[in-house]
Formats: structure tokens, sequence, C-alpha cells
């Protein structure tokens, strides 16, 4: 009975130190993307690559830091980088799919990884397009309440030319919903680099349709919610203030 107890109470130490794990590389993650060091996010996905298990909860978590990682390096025009990254990401969503996790997350960050590679390749945007909106659909069919699904969908959408069907109007939309759904569980907002990521997209897809107190409203929103995020404090929120003044 004794060291029946004691298997029990290292499973649950083993448990809870795992918890306390993921919160603080959540934490640490965040604060690296409010104050603009990508160079701390690359340290820290490094990491938890090289030290990488088969638990389910931990490469949710580290898919979603290099999904932020890979938009970061697309951003910077560093395809070479950002390749490596998504060579990473698929292999470890590969292993989530085989174990069955969260069918529409899964769905919902190919969606994400066919996008990428058209940043990487947009030759092939007509093949990786299609793509792209597939597993989008199917990512909402398989949960219409996944913020993920409907940011992915909105991506989907926004940069598909309007010959192809592509609708900013249509992408905006879901970017509201998952807004929307995300803030009906604040408790998972704290210390959360999407919900920010969300906020400023949606700002500057107002922007891409000259919607500027739209665009205005979702960045003061931004800044309510966290005074310190930088590249809305510093960069989108003065630079459409200054259209604004013209």
């Amino acid at each position: 009975m004794e060291r029946k107890n004691d298997i029990i109470i290292t499973l649950l130490l083993g448990f809870f130190l795992s918890v306390s794990a993921f919160a603080s590389n959540k934490e640490k993650i965040y604060q690296a993307y409010i104050g603009n060091r990508m160079d701390e996010w690359k340290t820290i996905i490094d990491s938890l690559e090289q030290n990488k298990t088969e638990n389910t909860g931990y490469l949710s978590e580290l898919v979603n830091y290099q999904y932020g990682y890979i938009g970061y390096c697309l951003a910077e025009d560093d395809d070479k980088k950002a390749k490596h990254y998504l060579d990473l990401a698929e292999e470890n969503l590969e292993t989530l799919e085989e174990k069955n996790f969260n069918p529409a997350l899964i769905n919902a960050y190919k969606a994400a990884f066919w996008g990428f590679k058209i940043g990487i390749q947009p030759i092939k945007a007509p093949i990786y397009g299609r793509r792209s909106i597939k597993h989008a659909d199917l990512s909402l069919e398989q949960n219409n309440e996944l913020p993920f699904a409907h940011v992915q969908y909105g991506n989907a959408y926004f940069y598909m030319p309007a010959v192809f069907g592509g609708s900013k109007q249509v992408a905006i939309e879901h970017f509201l919903l998952a807004i929307e759904q995300m803030e009906k569980k604040p408790a998972e907002l704290e210390n959360d680099w999407n919900y920010l990521s969300l906020l400023s997209l949606t700002g500057q897809s107002y922007e891409e349709l000259n919607e500027l107190r739209k665009a205005q409203f979702i960045y003061e929103k931004a800044l309510k919610f966290e005074p310190d995020f930088r590249w809305v404090k510093d960069e989108l929120y003065p630079d459409l203030k200054t259209k604004l003044e013209k």
C-alpha cells in the first residue's frame, strides 16, 4: 500500500511540474512577444525542441510557438529559417495527429502551414492555397467554436486573390468571431500571445480596407489589454494616427 502511494505521489509531482513548466514557457513567450525580443523566442523553442517528449500537451505548446516564429521569419524575409522551423513543426504535428490529438486543431495548423509554404514558394500559391482552404474548412466543420480555426480560415481568404474567391471582408468576419470566442474564456487570455497577435492582425486588416476608425478601436483594445505591447504601441498605432490626421 505504501509503495502504491509513493507511485501516485510521484506521478502527481510529475504532472504538477509539467504544468508549471508549461505556464513558465507561456509567460516567457508572451514577454518575448510583447517586447519584440524574438531572439529570446527562438532560444525557448530551440530548447523545447531539443528536450521534447511525445507528451501531447508539450508538443501542442511547442507547435504553437514554432508557428508564431515561422510567421516572424517570413515577415523578415528569412525563408531559409522559416522552412527549417516549418519542417520541425510539421514533424511535431504529425506526432500529434498519430496520437489522435484534437483533429480540428491539427487541421487548423495544416491550413496555416500550407499558407506558410505559399510565402516560401509563391509560385505554388494556387496549389498550396487550395490545400490551405481545404484544411481550414475541415477544421471549422470539426469544431466551429475553435478560435484558431477561424483565424486560419480568415487568413486563407484574406490572402487569396479576389478572382479565386478571396475576400478581406469575409476574413475580418472570422477574425472577429475568433476574438469573440477567445474573450468568452478570459482566464485563458492571461499571457496568451495568440490573442494579441489576433488583435494586431485584425487591426491591420481593417487598415487594408481603409476602415481606419475600426482599426483604431482594435489597436486601443490591444493596448488596454497589454499597455507594453511594443509592436502596436510603437509602430502600428502611431502609424495609424498619422493616417487619421491626414
